[in-house]
């Protein structure tokens, strides 16, 4: 299934019915008087939050919604039945936003939450309504008022624990691919990742929820490479951790190791001070590739920024029980 975490959408309530002007006439009954019955309301357009659904793909193949008309009413005080709602799932995390200025209208991050983003218009009261003691035989009655319709964005922000975030080829998918049952494409050439990816993680008695961003690189925040498409994923998440590639050791290039950690930190603060303000855990990647000694000079240089990283590897499972102990005291996770 393709992800699609922008769409826009063209919504319609529905026209509440009219009212009835409508006059009771049998015989034998001298005083039958109106009996107009009022129209139903239109039909509601409801985004509802739903666990079950993963992307905002299919409001690209359908971008118009309508919700259903209220029947008019009838004679003999007869109502119109109102219009169904129409309920729109929409993937937890969905923000609503006004087309124009992009101000954020609704932000559905709850499962079942919902939104009323066209309300119905309501029926027209038939003549019946308008009886009085001046008035025995109203002519009158209200056509039913349109529904409210326009024009909104819906973007998608990611819903998870753990954001997982690096420099391309740093070892993101790999890592998830390993420790939950997402399979995401795993290549060695860089942007192996297109989309983001979910996956949740079993750790004793609970579980939390990791998404894989895609490779981050210096320029991200002004929209380079794949930019700022999908650093808003991670402003969700509860923590961060990030991911840095050890092979540069082997040529005794840690420079290189500390300027992927710093370019990463530069570019989430320059997308947002909140984002580089979460918690984060540093992971070393492909440990297992590396000699002790290499090692403890990786150290030696992360010290040097008061920061204790964790070395790890996806393909052998060397340090993942620790991690997934890391990452539980980060969220507060109980086992």
């Amino acid at each position: 299934m393709k992800f699609i975490d922008e769409a826009t959408i063209e919504v319609q309530a529905g026209h509440g019915g009219s009212g009835c002007k409508h006059f009771r006439r049998e015989k034998y009954v001298p005083y039958g008087g109106p009996d107009g019955g009022n129209g139903g309301n239109g039909g509601s357009v409801i985004l509802v939050a739903d666990e079950n659904t993963q992307t905002l793909l299919d409001f690209r193949f359908k971008p118009k919604w309508k919700a259903e008309n209220g029947c008019p009413g009838e004679g003999a005080r007869r109502d119109g039945r109102a219009g169904e709602n129409l309920l729109i799932k929409v993937p937890v995390g969905t923000q609503v936003l006004d087309v124009e200025t992009d101000e954020v209208l609704a932000d559905l991050f709850e499962k079942d939450q919902q939104y009323i983003i066209a309300r119905g218009g309501r029926g027209g009261l038939g003549n019946t309504m308008f009886k009085s003691s001046t008035n025995r035989t109203p002519e009158y009655f209200q056509p039913g008022e349109e529904g409210e319709a326009g024009i909104y964005k819906l973007s998608l922000k990611l819903v998870a624990d753990i954001g997982l975030i690096g420099l391309p080829n740093a070892g993101k998918s790999t890592l998830i691919s390993r420790i939950s049952a997402a399979k995401p494409k795993i290549a060695d050439y860089p942007f192996t990742t297109l989309i983001p990816n979910l996956g949740v993680v079993k750790y004793g008695e609970g579980s939390f929820v990791v998404a894989d961003i895609p490779g981050l690189i210096p320029g991200a925040h002004a929209g380079k490479g794949l930019g700022i498409r999908f650093l808003k994923h991670v402003e969700r998440t509860k923590a961060l951790v990030h991911l840095i590639d050890a092979t540069p050791a082997l040529s005794d290039e840690f420079e290189k190791i500390l300027e992927a950690y710093k370019s990463i930190r530069e570019e989430l603060s320059l997308f947002s001070e909140e984002l580089a303000q979460k918690k984060e855990l540093v992971l070393i990647t492909k440990c297992d590739l590396i000699t002790p000694e290499l090692e403890k000079k990786i150290k030696a240089e992360f010290k040097k920024l008061k920061i204790s990283p964790l070395f790890i590897s996806s393909a052998s499972g060397t340090g993942l029980d620790k991690l997934f102990a890391e990452i539980a005291k980060l969220i507060n996770l109980s086992e």
